[in-house]
């Protein structure tokens, strides 16, 4: 203790003795507002410009409340603009003009089944509760969804909203725009966080940050540090909220908790998503939850980097409409509605290291009617997706047995009659009768890639930020989104992020 200094001792006072053991050499990183001059003062100052960041800074200005949104990255949006703006609500207003039958109970077995039971249920009812709530607020700032609900894997019921540009931009872009007219709004790109400010009692009061940073990867990979921008010190007289995302393009940190996967596993996340911001909390005293857990998304393709055009196509046509088959046996191998988890860790034993092997997603042209034309025309002008004239010319594509191939499709077309799936368990009784038979029909190459950091921050109902050292919130600090953890388990399902980010922004700007 004896090369601990008086700041330090006053540090251990205000933040506990474990959060200073947890930040190991950096033991004043945590800034006390006593040796800050503020450049600027705002109530609330959110870190990170996706969903949660929005629905934060929203609702606090709305407040009448002076609002700062900072961006590290050139662009704004984070993944929420490039995800593929699946939207789950649940007793919704589509599903009353569907004729869909939907309850919490039954949206929140879901989400256990796919979160292995280690879901921490106070904050996931909250989602289910407050979904509607989300919807409005996106559609009041100017957020279109196509018409029909798709039924995404997991889901007992079809129950998510598609945005009408199959892309997060279609949600994301109003609210950006509706927080711009603001009077009260601020938006800072290339901006990065660097830091908290506590005042003498411990409480969040502010952060610094440097303006005109410029990201770089490279840098990242090469474990340097990235020394860009110029320094300032933002007061937050309210609150700051953390919604800055996750941590699967930081290699380092996501092999720490998973030493499984390789080093060079793609992932469908902006390349900004390396979880500084997550880091910097623990040394608060932050609680840790689910780090390890780590996500892969079952619908993307091999011949693009990251999400790419092929994965809304196997998300809303093939998986939905279609199936996936092992090209070595033209056998179905899994249920195409499973949970994502399920269906990666069957795709990758159908794969097991060979990538000459990679599964094959089929779905006919009545599959793609049903879809947004925007997605299909992407997806086979890019060329990920192939359009065929037959089943044989798709087994001579992928080299898969044509006789075994059109076995297991009319297999399969005599499950969606009977309304029953006795191999896999698929629901086919939700997909309106659609088979494989009408030409032309669609074909890619099908790979999980990493998607979803499912660990993070604990936070209460309240969007508060819990401390391990107290048990309670640390004051000042509210967080939504992904950098949080916990509530959805092991697994999320598809299209619960968006209404977990709006709820949870939506409700740090109302308590803060």
């Amino acid at each position: 203790m004896s090369n601990i200094s008086r700041r330090d001792m006053l540090k251990m006072s205000m933040i506990g003795a474990g959060a200073l053991a947890f930040s190991g050499v950096n033991a004043s990183a945590t800034l006390n507002s006593k040796d800050i001059k503020f450049d600027e003062e705002y109530d609330v100052v959110v870190i990170g410009s996706g969903y949660a960041g929005m629905a934060a800074a929203i609702t606090s200005a709305e407040k009448g409340l002076k609002v700062l949104v900072i961006e590290k990255m050139g662009r704004l949006g984070g993944n929420s603009v490039i995800n593929g703006g699946l939207f789950a609500v649940v007793n919704s207003p589509k599903q009353k003009i569907e004729g869909i039958k939907d309850s919490f109970e039954t949206y929140m077995n879901d989400c256990l089944k796919a979160g292995l039971q280690i879901n921490h249920p106070e904050n996931l009812k909250i989602i289910a509760d407050r979904g509607n709530d989300a919807l409005k607020l996106t559609e009041k700032c100017g957020a279109k969804y196509f018409e029909k609900l798709s039924h995404l894997g997991g889901h007992s019921v079809p129950r998510t909203y598609l945005s009408a540009n199959s892309s997060g931009s279609g949600i994301l872009q109003p609210m950006i725009e509706y927080f711009s007219k603001l009077d009260n709004g601020t938006i800072k790109r290339r901006t990065k966080f660097d830091d908290f400010i506590l005042d003498d009692l411990g409480r969040v009061i502010g952060i610094s940050a440097r303006e005109n940073y410029k990201f770089d990867s490279k840098l990242l990979d090469d474990h340097m540090e990235n020394k860009t921008g110029e320094q300032k010190y933002f007061k937050a007289k309210k609150g700051v909220v953390l919604a800055a995302g996750g941590f699967s393009r930081d290699v380092f940190l996501r092999n720490m908790q998973d030493p499984g996967i390789p080093v060079d596993t793609d992932s469908i996340n902006q390349p900004g998503a390396t979880g500084e911001v997550l880091m910097k909390t623990f040394e608060l005293g932050a609680v840790p939850i689910h780090l390890s857990w780590i996500q892969f998304g079952p619908w993307a393709c091999p011949d693009e980097k990251g999400f790419g055009s092929a994965s809304n196509f196997n998300i809303n046509a093939t998986f939905r409409y279609g199936i996936s088959v092992n090209p070595k046996t033209g056998k179905r191998f899994m249920n195409e509605l499973a949970d994502r988890r399920t269906r990666a860790q069957a795709m990758f034993k159908v794969i097991n290291g060979d990538e000459k092997n990679y599964p094959i997603n089929i779905c006919d042209q009545a599959g793609v009617d049903k879809i947004t034309p925007e997605i299909a025309e992407k997806a086979v002008n890019s060329g990920v997706v192939k359009k065929f004239n037959s089943i044989e010319d798709i087994a001579k594509e992928y080299n898969i047995s044509a006789s075994e191939l059109k076995k297991t499709i009319n297999a399969y077309n005599s499950y969606v009659m009977s309304k029953k799936d006795p191999e896999f368990s698929k629901p086919v009784h939700t997909l309106e009768g659609v088979q494989i038979i009408k030409a032309p029909f669609y074909a890619t190459k099908g790979v999980p890639k990493l998607h979803h950091t499912m660990g993070g921050l604990k936070i209460n109902e309240k969007a508060q930020v819990v401390s391990t050292i107290t048990r309670k919130p640390i004051p000042g600090l509210y967080a939504a989104g992904e950098i949080t953890g916990g509530t959805h388990g092991a697994s999320r399902l598809g299209s619960c992020a968006i209404p977990d980010c709006l709820v949870f922004g939506m409700i740090a700007g109302e308590n803060i």
